[in-house]
């Protein structure tokens, strides 16, 4: 058994946000909200619609890791996202300019990163472009365990992926 408890990665966009959804169709569950996050903040531009599902914050608080942001929305996500959720401000894995969605060998951008910022330690990471390429680079280079996660982002994070969430850690052999 790990003495820290696992660190559970969070994207904005997919599962927290169901950007995918049909359009005016917001999902059960969901709050409107209008933003002007960084990018965003030219009055030309209309503001980002997302959707929020505020039972959201309660249910990740009450999983057993230590939450961190792991989205484009960078420090953006702790003034935006995280007070409509009810949650405290996180730490932010600050990557720098995002990249394309994928590299030639089919990994996500991100993939490399969390390696490297993980550093070996147990996390599950939570986001909607999670694919076989991500899974395979991490077996081959994070030496601990890891669940890569993928939420459909027509829907967003649903009770069974709270579910997975909450098991995983007991079944990784990690704290939790």
């Amino acid at each position: 058994m790990h003495d820290v408890r696992p660190v559970l990665l969070l994207d904005v966009d997919g599962p927290l946000n169901p950007y995918a959804a049909k359009p005016k169709r917001r999902p059960a569950g969901y709050t409107t909200h209008r933003m002007r996050p960084e990018g965003w903040d030219d009055p030309r531009l209309r503001p980002l619609r997302v959707w929020l599902n505020p039972g959201h914050g309660p249910a990740l608080l009450a999983l057993p890791y230590d939450l961190v942001w792991a989205t484009t929305w960078r420090h953006d996500a702790n003034t935006w996202i995280a007070p409509r959720l009810g949650l405290p401000r996180l730490p932010v894995i600050d990557w720098g300019e995002p990249h394309s969605a994928a590299r030639d060998d089919g990994v996500h951008w991100k993939t490399r990163h969390l390696v490297e910022w993980a550093a070996g330690r147990v996390f599950a990471w939570v986001d909607d472009e999670i694919g076989e390429a991500d899974r395979a680079f991490m077996a081959a280079h994070h030496p601990g365990p890891a669940l890569l996660h993928r939420v459909d982002p027509r829907v967003g994070l649903l009770p069974d992926d709270f579910a997975v969430l909450a098991d995983w850690p007991r079944e990784a052999g990690g704290a939790g």
